[in-house]
């Protein structure tokens, strides 16, 4: 899949205390046991999975069943703040095209995403979809958020 760069100030603010103030040797660990947990919690489905996080790069090894799942996962660990960029390592199973991507920015919204690369904004929904669990309601993104579009 390759590398996706996000914005690393945007997103979930899934490190706390506990990794932020670890010793340097166990910060970068913590934080990739808090990127595979939110990946589990997301209940995103993989064959095995590493996450190995240096400085804000997170490099993803494992195995999963089809495109689109090793693009969730790209997108559920890189949409963290402090997150610069996902390396997507991993294997799949059933090869399938890879989706486009999306940086949302000020003044987007899916229907018009979707008339972007769709040419039809009632398409919304395919974007909302390819994008779950990670969004819960088509009308909340935000700026710096970066988008799965599959193909249609």
């Amino acid at each position: 899949m390759g590398l996706l760069s996000f914005i690393k100030g945007a997103g979930a603010k899934l490190f706390g205390k506990k990794e932020e103030e670890a010793p340097v040797a166990e910060k970068e660990a913590l934080k990739a046991s808090a990127l595979l947990a939110h990946v589990q919690s997301l209940n995103l489905p993989f064959k095995t999975l590493t996450v190995v996080l240096q400085n804000e790069k997170v490099t993803l090894k494992g195995e999963v069943d089809n495109q689109s799942d090793a693009e969730k996962i790209a997108l559920a660990v890189g949409n963290v703040e402090g997150v610069s960029s996902v390396d997507n390592q991993m294997e799949v199973t059933v090869k399938e095209p890879e989706s486009k991507y999306h940086t949302v920015v000020e003044g987007d919204w899916l229907s018009k995403i979707a008339k972007t690369y769709y040419g039809d904004a009632t398409k919304f929904d395919v974007i909302f979809e390819a994008n779950k669990p990670m969004l819960s309601d088509p009308d909340k993104i935000y700026p710096g958020q970066v988008l799965r579009i599959p193909n249609l």
